[in-house]
């Protein structure tokens, strides 16, 4: 959460990149082959030229085989690995890799023709960007590359390929068919869904999951949530290891049984609700006991739990010190009355300085086993997702239902990703809240402290308007998200966010505009979303420090909502 403690990753990030595709004009052949070198990394970065001593290679993670390059991106360079690759005349040619991490490029310079790019945002999971290329009449190498972008996060590229006709260069031998993966187990379900993980399958690019002996879904990674289960209801699962080889054979069979009720993310809410971030610490805004908490909010967020020595694990200390006193027998007392008047109270993981890490099986139980811990010593209904420095799709879902598992169908999941990180379903945060839908609560994407940003329909807008909120929720509302798992982020005064406060009018008329049509900017959605949940603050102290202007205008429009 802000704090006036974040600061933006990339101010107007939509506008760096256009992602570039290109059809090919000519059929394989027999004799196509991979003229890349070195294409997987396993003979460290030979044939592959890196700026700046940006490039290295690393055992983990990799999309297959023993090595991966690892790019890191500095302020002044973008981690550009170069390969020159022999090439054909006249002939096409498809360029692949397998990238995860920061924000991945991947494109070919000196074809003779027309020169290719591709990219993606980050991704916390293994993803493959392709395009292909013509060469010209005369042109018998080109110059393949991958980087990152300047001052963003380490990015990793694997299995780089330049598929096409043999250019005479010498290029990896073809992969063979991987074998069946081991390890398969149910790491969590639901009255709905059944998580599964299974072991890395070297050589293997992706993986088909089978349910009842018939394949139900691809993934590339290691784990996968199978949806729209019956209740009290017994599966069988099988997983296979796919390349450009073949298929492997099926694994061992493993049993599934869904539970008799599902969450319903976060029980007895009402249908519009107003979510609040609760400072444990004294920065200045009026310090508030949770007793002080203005009724207008409905969900209380406590920011915020601290990370341990043990990795994912997460613990919490009241400050009682910096809160006048506030003594933690006072703290449960008090979240007691709240839950007395029909309130919830989660305990918020992260912030702009939060640095707790999940990204393996171990921290996902980690995480989720002190998360229940914490719910059960004060009291707490759920959890608040606010990590601000990454996060891994695929084991923070496996965390959080864990969790659900444990707390059952009135665990709160909330979330609050920055703009960035909801501007596209193949990002991290995005990719996590569509993976728990039928357990999350909402999404409070936080609409300040931003740069311009892609609305959905591909225009760009900057923060402050209502357009900004409208068009970018319109994001997350054609993306697969429910309406009522949407929410609306602002902070509650000009001293609450370094940019982005808006006054609660435009907030007030960006919710009318979503639900009903009304009062919209230029951007009107294609239709209108009734069931929006409704808006989210930083912080209640903040809005405190203001007279509660926040709460008492757009609280009290939420709750009017149809």
């Amino acid at each position: 959460m802000p704090v006036l403690r974040r600061r933006r990753l990339w101010a107007g990030v939509a506008m760096a990149a256009l992602a570039l595709s290109f059809a090919g004009t000519g059929q394989a052949s027999a004799a196509d082959t991979n003229n890349a070198k070195n294409a997987g990394f396993e003979s460290g970065l030979t044939n592959w030229t890196c700026t700046a001593g940006s490039g290295t290679t690393v055992s983990s993670p990799v999309h297959s085989g023993s090595s991966a390059l690892k790019g890191t991106p500095a302020g002044q360079d973008n981690a550009q690995c170069t390969q020159s690759v022999a090439v054909k005349p006249n002939s096409t040619y498809t360029l692949s890799a397998w990238v995860q991490g920061g924000y991945s490029y991947l494109g070919v310079t000196g074809t003779g023709t027309t020169d290719v790019s591709t990219w993606t945002p980050d991704t916390s999971s293994w993803k493959q960007l392709s395009t292909t290329f013509t060469t010209g009449a005369s042109t018998t190498s080109v110059s393949v590359y991958t980087h990152g972008w300047y001052g963003q996060a380490a990015y990793y590229a694997d299995d780089i390929s330049v598929y096409g006709p043999d250019g005479g260069g010498g290029g990896d031998p073809a992969p063979t068919v991987p074998a069946a993966p081991t390890g398969v187990s149910v790491s969590s379900t639901t009255s709905s869904s059944v998580s599964l993980a299974w072991s890395t399958v070297s050589g293997a690019t992706g993986y088909n999951v089978y349910r009842n002996g018939t394949k139900i879904t691809a993934v590339t990674g290691t784990s996968a949530t199978v949806t729209g289960l019956a209740a009290s209801t017994s599966y069988s699962f099988q997983v296979t290891a796919t390349n450009s080889a073949g298929e492997s054979g099926k694994s061992a069979t493993v049993t599934g049984t869904t539970t008799a009720t599902g969450g319903n993310g976060g029980g007895s809410l009402p249908k519009h609700a107003v979510t609040g971030y609760w400072q444990n610490f004294n920065n200045g805004a009026t310090v508030q006991k949770l007793s002080a908490v203005s009724s207008q909010y409905d969900i209380i967020a406590v920011a915020f739990a601290d990370a341990t020595t043990t990795p994912g694990a997460v613990s919490f200390t009241l400050d009682s010190a910096g809160l006048g006193g506030y003594t933690v027998d006072q703290f449960k007392a008090d979240i007691a009355a709240k839950h007395a008047a029909g309130k919830k109270v989660v305990i918020s993981i992260g912030g702009q300085n939060g640095t707790i890490s999940v990204s393996d099986s171990a921290s996902a139980a980690n995480f989720a086993n002190s998360v229940y811990s914490l719910m059960q010593t004060y009291g707490f209904d759920g959890v608040d997702i606010d990590l601000e420095n990454g996060i891994n799709a695929t084991y923070m879902t496996q965390a959080l239902r864990s969790l659900s598992s444990k707390a059952g169908s009135s665990l709160v999941i909330t979330m609050a990703p920055q703009t960035i990180d909801m501007q596209s379903t193949s990002n991290a945060y995005f990719q996590t809240a569509l993976n728990i839908k039928d357990i999350l609560t909402v999404v409070n994407m936080q609409y300040y402290n931003s740069g311009t940003m892609l609305g959905c329909d591909g225009k760009v807008y900057g923060q402050g308007t209502v357009d900004f909120l409208t068009a970018l929720a319109c994001i997350q509302l054609q993306g697969g998200l429910a309406p009522s798992q949407v929410g609306l982020g602002l902070p509650a005064s000009t001293s609450a966010a370094g940019s982005g406060y808006v006054s609660p009018s435009i907030v007030n008329n960006a919710l009318d505009c979503l639900t009903a049509g009304t009062n919209c900017g230029t951007f009107k959605p294609s239709k209108t979303y009734p069931d929006l949940r409704g808006a989210m603050t930083w912080s209640t102290n903040w809005d405190a420090s203001a007279g509660s202007s926040w709460s008492n205008s757009v609280g009290a429009h939420v709750h009017a909502l149809p």
